[in-house]
């Protein structure tokens, strides 16, 4: 728990992801093109990767990535992330985190 909350702390958009999954890079991009570049944590790179997995599934999260936290909140995965995003309430929760404003 503390290495999620370390790296949560170092940007306003945080995704924990692993490098071969493909809904990881669906959310990723769809970041991108909302004009956010959020931190990209791949858990298949950290040698605490297996730890901060279990983590973030007993913070709550369905699946443990794509993890997607926007200041400091646990959003959720890519689920909660589309539906925030065709409800129309994903722009304004990232809105102080985008290049393009």
């Amino acid at each position: 728990m503390e290495a999620i909350t370390r790296i949560v702390s170092e940007k306003g958009v945080v995704i924990f992801t692993k490098s071969s999954c493909c809904m990881c890079y669906a959310v990723k991009i769809l970041f991108h093109e909302l004009g956010v570049n959020p931190k990209i944590h791949e858990l298949d790179h950290d040698p605490q990767g297996r730890d901060i997995e279990k983590a973030l599934i007993r913070l709550g999260c369905n699946t443990p990535v794509p993890a997607v936290f926007i200041g400091g909140n646990l959003i959720g995965s890519t689920n909660e992330v589309m539906s925030l995003h065709l409800g129309g309430s994903l722009v304004p929760l990232i809105k102080p985190y985008r290049a393009i404003n």
